[in-house]
């Protein structure tokens, strides 16, 4: 076999100048993709910038929204919503007839007679309340007139509270004493009695607008009670406040609904 035939210098020089041509290129993308790189570093460091950004403006928003609920609730405090009841409400035309103003005495009338009617339902039920101690008592808009949602506003929770501890006697009608819960607390306030429905829970009732549940369990410590309680909740969004106001509920609700 005869020898290779050996490569000529002109040769070398081309091969030379064809990886100094490679080198060069490889080296110019390499600074391409370095830059690339740096613009996605920076890229990446600003998104992380605007995460913290936005959970910090996120917590804000809930903070304000939690804010908006309590300042919502405070302004019921003193309030207890009647359902069930039916009420004939007085016309506004009896009060025209009378020579009173229609727009001012018969709104006034009319009020006074839904008052009268709650205050005698109730007195038939035993439940005895003083007029002296109601601020305001007016209806909110319901398709069902016959039967609307009753406002009922007192001078101070003293009284509120002590109606609505006489609620249990109202028991077999179709009438029910509740606080007049703001949007966010009658929301929870809904599930759970959907939970209660369902049998995942054994009572909830509400106090103060907090709601509370009862699990059903006799847990000694609140590690126990918040197992039996997620267990329960399944995938029901209540607040993380939500168990540790019902951990202090449990003595009360084994001793009966509020």
């Amino acid at each position: 076999m005869p020898p290779k035939k050996a490569t000529s210098y002109p040769q070398m020089e081309d091969d030379m100048d064809d990886i100094r041509k490679s080198l060069n290129f490889l080296t110019e993308e390499m600074a391409k993709v370095t830059a690339q790189l740096a613009v996605l570093t920076e890229l990446v460091t600003e998104v992380k910038v605007l995460k913290q950004l936005i959970k910090e403006k996120d917590k804000t928003i809930n903070e304000l929204e939690k804010r908006i609920d309590n300042l919502e609730q405070y302004t019921r405090m003193e309030d207890i919503i009647i359902t069930g009841l039916s009420v004939k409400p007085r016309s506004y035309t009896k009060a025209a007839a009378e020579g009173r103003n229609v727009t001012e005495d018969a709104g006034t009338e009319e009020l006074f007679s839904l008052e009268r009617q709650v205050l005698q339902f109730l007195a038939e039920t035993n439940i005895h309340v003083d007029a002296n101690n109601i601020s305001a008592c007016h209806t909110l808009p319901r398709k069902d007139k016959d039967k609307p949602a009753i406002i009922m506003r007192f001078v101070n929770r003293k009284s509120k509270t002590e109606i609505l501890r006489q609620g249990k006697k109202l028991r077999g009608t179709a009438v029910y004493l509740n606080e007049h819960l703001a949007m966010k607390n009658a929301e929870i306030a809904r599930e759970a009695r959907i939970l209660r429905k369902n049998n995942k829970i054994k009572a909830t009732w509400t106090r103060n607008s907090a709601t509370m549940v009862e699990v059903g369990r006799d847990k000694k410590n609140p590690d126990e009670f918040a197992m039996a309680l997620d267990e329960a909740l399944g995938d029901f969004a209540f607040p993380d406040e939500f168990v540790f106001d019902v951990w202090g509920a449990i003595g009360d609700a084994k001793q009966g609904r509020f």
